[in-house]
């Protein structure tokens, strides 16, 4: 049985043109022709659409006989595509917001309308992303009005880059979340960040601030785009620099106490009880035998004795094999002090045991661990006071439960306390090197530092720019399921990818279908060239060797005079 050629139901709709007048010269708008009809599949129905044209007739009209569509019609599907806006956006939603991979959009998807995975993969990359592009720019009016009273507050932040790749940035506006420019960079200089940033200085708003990661090149460049705006440093950042080289010397006393450890009770801690030799807990068809222990801590007969005192002695070990893999984070989290203060606790535990009913298993554990913290006792003293300044440091910078300051105020604060710093344990080199470093950092920090507090909404942290980073690899780790994968989505399309969509479903809907067909074929066009600089990134043997033979004939096509 042959399948029908016709899948909608019912008759034909005819969408008229709106203009009853022209927008020219004011006169009255005749029929021009009648399009024909397009099936479009939508959530709901399959629709068969056409719309009737209508053009300005008198002479002398600046735009006498140009062609003026139906509204109605243009925002039920785009141009040259049979699914209607509500399908491409609720890919799109589906993809983003819910975070699911293609091939359950695509199951969700199939039994309400005639899809496959392909074409769900190609509405997702060439017809969401680019219209939501163009709807971001749709904001304009949006900013002029928030740039009026106060001014833009301007963020960016740059993603790292793998392998030699471009670098791919981000800018926006803090109000309003709207994404000025997101874009892959080659170079990070002067002059590149001025290419970057200069269109947005050409739209003639009002910047009052930048904040930024202070970038060596980037310093001049918002310098000279926006000579009139403060740029803030992010105070995180800071507080990372500052602790430098606080945080090495620390991950080198945790590598020093994890060795005199390891040297000392590597036989004890690597220890571990086997159900059967080399074989620990074991689930599935055949697993491992479950001895259900009893609730009561009270252990009377002498095997039962020897047991709990076997399992205490279990814990202990894993406790300090645990200890032994702390990594740190700084400026807070400096793994070798809280692995020495840890391991501290542990020892004093041990001496409390051992002052109930000494073991030899307790003793070569207690002494082993005095021994490895004994060694890097004085180290770890210089490193609390040093961590100490930092918390100084970070609590005076937070402005929480503290009254509203000045930025001035907030600067003179902080260089009094670096004052008190310097007239105490100077006499230490590592304390002073520490000190100077600190010292220096500030002052290369000092003319962007203090912005935050005189200039309202303006955060104290560009945290959030590196979080969205974050957060889009996240998204596309879950739905690809492949660490590579997410990276090199976020090589092709993350510009794309970081522009926010609208809050709900109905609104995305909204949005995309007021995009005009000439926006969204530029931005389409501009995705095809981006992903054309990857064309010949492939794994495929067979795929690279026909790449390279068509190279070879385009290079053997071109005259051997061309230079």
């Amino acid at each position: 049985m042959r399948t029908s050629r016709r899948f909608y139901s019912g008759k034909g709709v005819i969408y008229p043109c709106e203009l009853e007048y022209c927008p020219s010269c004011m006169g009255s708008m005749q029929a021009a022709y009648t399009g024909k009809y397009k099936t479009v599949q939508t959530m709901n129905e399959v629709l068969q659409i056409a719309q009737r044209t209508k053009s300005c007739r008198h002479p002398g009209c600046c735009v006498q006989g140009e062609i003026w569509g139906s509204a109605q019609w243009r925002q039920i599907a785009p141009v040259s595509c049979t699914y209607g806006y509500d399908v491409i956006a609720q890919i799109g939603w589906h993809r983003q917001v819910l975070q699911q991979p293609f091939a359950v959009i695509y199951n969700d998807l199939s039994d309400r309308i005639c899809i496959s995975e392909t074409q769900v993969r190609a509405l997702y990359h060439y017809r969401y992303l680019p219209l939501l592009a163009c709807h971001e720019r749709q904001q304009l009016e949006h900013l002029q009005e928030i740039a009026q009273p106060a001014g833009l507050l301007l963020t960016l932040d740059g993603l790292a880059p793998e392998g030699g790749e471009p670098q791919l940035w981000l800018v926006r506006e803090l109000l309003s979340g709207i994404t000025l420019r997101s874009g892959w960079m080659s170079e990070q200089n002067q002059a590149a960040f001025v290419h970057f940033l200069q269109p947005i200085a050409d739209l003639g708003l009002r910047v009052t601030a930048v904040l930024s990661d202070k970038q060596s090149g980037l310093l001049p460049a918002v310098a000279e785009v926006f000579p009139r705006a403060k740029h803030a440093f992010c105070q995180i950042h800071y507080l990372r620099n500052i602790a430098i080289p606080l945080a090495d010397a620390d991950e080198a006393m945790k590598v020093r106490l994890r060795q005199g450890i390891r040297e000392s009770l590597g036989e004890w801690i690597r220890q571990e009880k086997d159900e059967q030799e080399g074989v620990l807990t074991v689930t599935g068809m055949l697993p491992s035998p479950v001895e259900l222990q009893s609730p009561t801590l009270q252990a009377t007969a002498p095997e039962e004795v020897t047991a709990a005192r076997e399992a205490i002695m279990q814990d202990l070990c894993r406790r300090i094999r645990y200890l032994l893999t702390l990594k740190g984070r700084s400026p807070f989290r400096l793994a070798g002090l809280e692995m020495a203060a840890r391991l501290t606790e542990l020892e004093q535990c041990l001496e409390h045991l051992i002052a109930h009913h000494a073991t030899p298993q307790l003793v070569t554990l207690q002494q082993g661990l005095h021994s490895a913290l004994h060694s890097i006792q004085a180290t770890c003293d210089l490193l609390a006071e040093a961590a100490e300044w930092l918390k100084k440091i970070a609590d005076l910078l937070d402005p929480e439960g503290k009254p509203t300051r000045s930025g001035e105020q907030v600067r003179y604060a902080l260089f009094a306390l670096l004052d008190e710093i310097q007239s105490t344990r100077q006499s230490d080199p590592f304390l002073r090197q520490v000190f100077n470093h600190i010292q220096k950092t500030t002052l290369n920090y000092a003319p962007g530092l203090f912005h935050c507090y005189d200039v309202p909404g303006l955060p104290r942290t560009n945290n959030d720019r590196e979080s969205e980073f974050r957060d889009l690899y996240r998204r596309l780790l879950r739905t690809t399921g492949q660490k590579a994968l997410a990276r090199r989505i976020i090589q092709r399309q993350g510009a794309w990818e970081l522009i926010h969509h609208p809050p709900t479903l109905h609104s995305t809907i909204k949005a995309v279908s007021r995009v005009t067909p000439h926006d969204f074929y530029i931005e389409r066009q501009r995705i095809l060239k981006h992903r054309s600089r990857f064309r010949l990134h492939t794994r495929s043997a067979r795929r690279s060797q026909a790449q390279l033979q068509q190279l070879e004939q385009r290079w053997a096509a071109l005259s051997p005079d061309t230079s």
